[in-house]
């Protein structure tokens, strides 16, 4: 396993214009030592993925309290298939129903983060996944 630092796309996707949550996990997570790319408000699926190649990351990190994630999160999974995206880790955060949880793993998914998560579970999830799918060991 080589050893290297997690680097992470935060990107808000849809029409949501609420990016404080995602702001917060961002610092977290350069914080926890990651580097982290922040893409602003209002992404498409094409935007993120495009710059989750761009930025040559490990992790997508999905922000969206709109509602529509079981509609606009599926376009994400079908464009990191399509763009051999497949080593990339994917979490979403926001207020997510927990019944589509499930749902969300299923379509590709890795981890799903509610409000009221510590930001130190993030971090260990996000770590964890990372050395899980991208097989490498993680600088600490």
């Amino acid at each position: 396993m080589s050893q290297k630092r997690i680097k992470v796309l935060v990107a808000k996707l849809g029409l949501d214009g609420h990016d404080r949550g995602a702001k917060v996990i961002a610092r977290a997570l350069k914080d926890a030592g990651m580097e982290v790319v922040y893409t602003g408000l209002r992404q498409t699926p094409e935007q993120i993925v495009k710059s989750a190649i761009q930025e040559d990351v490990d992790v997508i990190g999905i922000s969206i309290l709109s509602g529509a994630h079981l509609e606009l999160v599926p376009y994400v999974v079908n464009l990191m298939r399509e763009k051999g995206l497949n080593d990339v880790v994917l979490v979403v955060g926001g207020v997510i129903p927990p019944q589509d949880i499930p749902k969300l793993k299923e379509m590709g998914v890795d981890e799903v983060f509610l409000p009221g998560s510590s930001l130190k579970e993030v971090v260990e999830k996000i770590t964890k996944a990372v050395e899980a799918k991208r097989g490498i060991k993680v600088a600490s």
